[in-house]
């Protein structure tokens, strides 16, 4: 409806000007004042998609210099086969395949056989002394390299293993002993001390309850032994995952004090 006056009525609109104005601020990175508009005006902000390498679909052997060289140690009978057999079914569960190592004197559950005291085993290659790590004589669609009984890699060996994980870009995960039963480091094992990328103990624990760290070699009588050679393949009737409380304790004493001394 047109007033009397013959003019439009007024319009209620806020005028451009009246609008908030932008508030600058100093930009410190080029040194030039930047608007920064008020929250209301602001456009909503942009979800980014994740770069292709945290893609959990792909493997990670097809980024170099992302792989790592993993060390995960126990005493005896922690599971630590199991837990590498687990692993590479979660590999292959999702269609990547793996390569599998273990020591070629290593014959407990025969030779090139990796297997575990719940009763699972698996066929691998086997390595010795005169074995060199390198990635063009592994397929070329392995996702991961995986080492059971790993203390018995030489240093050079283990180096190797870390050239391959950052210069090829293929993950190299091994399990093994930290210590032998006098309580000494494998030469092995006290390299991928020094040079793995990530390393995790897995527990297990001693006849008397605390967590069992040390391995006490024992005879056919089940008597600990205390001198011989470092390398002795055995089982349960060769060695006894001890606490450091029980591995110290001296043969003398009273059982009740020392239950992993005397199984």
């Amino acid at each position: 409806m047109v007033p009397d006056n013959g003019r439009a009525p007024p319009c209620h609109l806020p005028h451009p000007r009246s609008r908030p104005a932008p508030v600058l601020r100093p930009f410190p990175a080029f040194g030039f004042r930047a608007p920064c508009l008020p929250p209301a005006l602001r456009r909503p902000a942009r979800r980014r998609p994740l770069p292709l390498f945290r893609s959990p679909l792909l493997p990670r052997s097809s980024f170099p210099g992302m792989a790592k060289l993993y060390f995960r140690f126990a005493a005896m009978n922690a599971g630590k086969s199991t837990a590498l057999l687990q692993a590479a079914h979660n590999y292959e569960e999702r269609g990547m395949r793996v390569a599998l190592f273990t020591a070629a004197h290593d014959e407990r559950s025969g030779r090139g056989v990796i297997g575990s005291r719940l009763g699972l085993s698996r066929g691998a290659a086997t390595f010795g002394p005169e074995t060199r790590f390198e990635r063009a004589a592994l397929p070329a669609d392995i996702a991961c390299l995986l080492i059971d009984e790993a203390q018995f890699l030489t240093p050079e060996q283990v180096g190797q293993l870390h050239r391959m994980a950052h210069v090829d870009g293929l993950p190299v995960l091994c399990y093994g002993l930290r210590g032998d039963f006098r309580g000494e480091a494998f030469p092995g094992s006290a390299r991928l001390l020094t040079l793995a990328d990530e390393l995790e103990e897995m527990k297990t624990i001693c006849a008397c309850g605390r967590k069992a760290s040390m391995n006490m070699r024992i005879d056919e009588q089940g008597r600990r032994v205390l001198h011989g050679e470092q390398v002795l393949i055995g089982g349960n009737d060769r060695y006894r995952a001890v606490c450091p409380s029980c591995f110290y304790a001296d043969d003398g004493v009273d059982p009740a004090r020392a239950p992993g001394l005397f199984g």
